[in-house]
């Protein structure tokens, strides 16, 4: 069973202001950005994006690209210009002419799940929000509860299709692999962690596992579990004071720093802890594991033991088993906030060891003080399988890591953007005040994640470190990534508010 790829159904459908459709197609996931172009165009084959492409370029219209539309800056909500509608491109298939799997940038994640599981009993290590779509996803780098043990979606990319536009204005397609000899192999590279939005529209990705040879489909990507471990440490905000909160992060820190080790027992697992204010409730520690793995509930104990040690104050513990797919594909699982709730911001960081003594009461004073109701911490299982490959071999270049840390805040009210944004920005400035504000790359950082792009990363008031963000997300990976961006986008047609710089 190939599962192949469907038959369009319709597109373009070109949408224009005054279209009763219009209002409905102009928000993303996070409604402080509302997009107002000439004209949205909802595609579902690569000819017809190539088509908008070249007229949009021959019209001097800026091409801005969405597809699960979970970005958390404004990238593709400017005035004018085609906003580019991939969401019905949601094909997922077996290509046996290429011996991978095929996946169009519109298939949400959950959706991605569902289609591998349950024509071939196989997964990728993508991430647990499953409205995200792939688009932007595997070109950022993704990640998710499986890449401890896995890796990144990333190294399981085999191939990339995209649209670019060539220096004369022609827009057509490439296909870019990972084999040695092919000559488009710089822009398979750059789809490898530098961020969409960048080099031109990826309109299908193909996944492979790296070093497959097998020609049966069930065999070229790892067997996804059939049971999911699910268990949460949980404390009363009520009941903490700031030893036992800093007890509980420290020792968050420690464990990762010491239980990250490719191949190692607990790098078969992902492990997490949840802060939210101290007026939210609760502080949360979660761990999934597949629960045919040997002593798979001992494991998760163990990581409740060690971050509980010396705490001092009682924590509620739950474990249940459920399906795979009933917890991977579940809807809506992972979106921040509801209908209402939709305005957001996020700032990242990789963490290669735990937070030192002022940044961790750094981080109790932001959560207990008033008037940062809405800040929200959270640190996530990093390392393991992820830290085999080497910083150059794609372009994410953080690969000893054991942590990402997020400092998230979500509302509703338009009105309050400036004070939860300034809120925000101040806890994440005081956490890395040591640092300019910002992770810096070192022995205790590794700069932060494109896939929760910051555009105060690029703002000397709020990035006073003088590491430019480009090397806060790329690093040494940045030179290569203009030579390509040269190369594949030389009119710098596709561009946003932190997209690579032609050289």
């Amino acid at each position: 069973m190939n599962g192949a790829a469907p038959v369009p159904e319709f597109g373009p459908a070109t949408i224009e202001a005054g279209d009763p459709r219009y209002e409905s197609l102009l928000r993303g996931a996070n409604h402080r950005f509302v997009a107002k172009p000439d004209r949205v165009c909802v595609v579902t084959t690569t000819e017809q994006v190539v088509a908008v492409v070249a007229d949009a370029v021959a019209t001097g219209l800026r091409v801005t690209v969405r597809s699960g539309g979970h970005g958390y800056e404004g990238f593709t909500a400017g005035d004018g210009g085609v906003l580019l509608d991939m969401s019905e491109m949601t094909a997922v298939h077996f290509d046996p002419s290429r011996r991978a799997f095929a996946i169009e940038p519109g298939a949400t994640l959950g959706h991605v799940y569902r289609v591998l599981f349950k024509n071939w009993g196989v997964t990728i290590p993508g991430g647990e929000c499953t409205e995200v779509g792939v688009g932007g996803h595997f070109a950022g780098g993704g990640y998710g509860p499986l890449s401890r043990r896995l890796g990144a979606v990333v190294d399981y990319l085999y191939a990339v299709e995209v649209v670019v536009v060539d220096a004369d204005g022609t827009a057509h397609a490439v296909v870019a692999t990972r084999e040695p000899d092919d000559p488009h192999r710089d822009l398979w590279w750059a789809h490898t962690g530098g961020g969409g939005g960048n080099f031109g529209v990826v309109t299908r990705y193909w996944v492979r596992a790296p070093g497959a040879t097998s020609a049966e489909p069930a065999e070229l990507l790892p067997r996804a579990p059939s049971r999911w471990r699910v268990a949460y440490c949980m404390w009363s905000w009520e009941a903490m004071t700031e030893e036992a909160f800093t007890t509980v992060l420290r020792n968050v820190g420690t464990w990762f720093e010491h239980n990250s080790a490719p191949g190692s027992r607990h790098a078969q697992h992902s492990a997490s802890f949840y802060a939210s204010h101290r007026s939210g409730g609760a502080l949360l520690l979660q761990a999934m594991v597949d629960d045919d793995i040997p002593d798979a509930a001992a494991l998760l104990d163990e990581y409740f033991d060690a971050v509980c040690e010396g705490v001092g104050i009682e924590a509620v513990r739950t474990q249940s088993v459920k399906p795979w797919l009933y917890v991977a594909a579940y809807p809506n699982w992972g979106d921040p906030g509801t209908q209402d709730i939709r305005r957001a911001k996020l700032k990242a960081a990789y963490l290669r060891k735990g937070y030192d003594e002022d940044q961790l009461s750094t981080v109790w004073d932001h959560l207990t003080r008033e008037g940062c109701e809405h800040n929200q911490f959270i640190l996530i299982g990093y390392g393991g399988q992820v830290n085999t490959v080497a910083p150059d071999a794609t372009a994410t270049a953080q690969r000893d890591s054991v942590l990402k840390a997020a400092f998230m805040a979500v509302w509703a009210d338009e009105a309050e953007d400036h004070e939860h944004i300034a809120r925000l920005r101040e806890f994440y400035r005081d956490v890395y005040a040591k640092t300019g504000g910002v992770p810096v790359p070192g022995e205790a950082s590794d700069g932060s994640y494109i896939n929760y792009p910051d555009v105060d990363l690029a703002d000397p008031d709020w990035n006073t470190s003088g590491v430019p963000w480009s090397t806060l997300y790329y690093k040494d990976n940045y030179p290569r990534l203009r030579q390509i961006k040269g190369r594949y986008d030389p009119r710098n047609e596709f561009h946003h508010g932190l997209s690579v710089e032609r050289p």
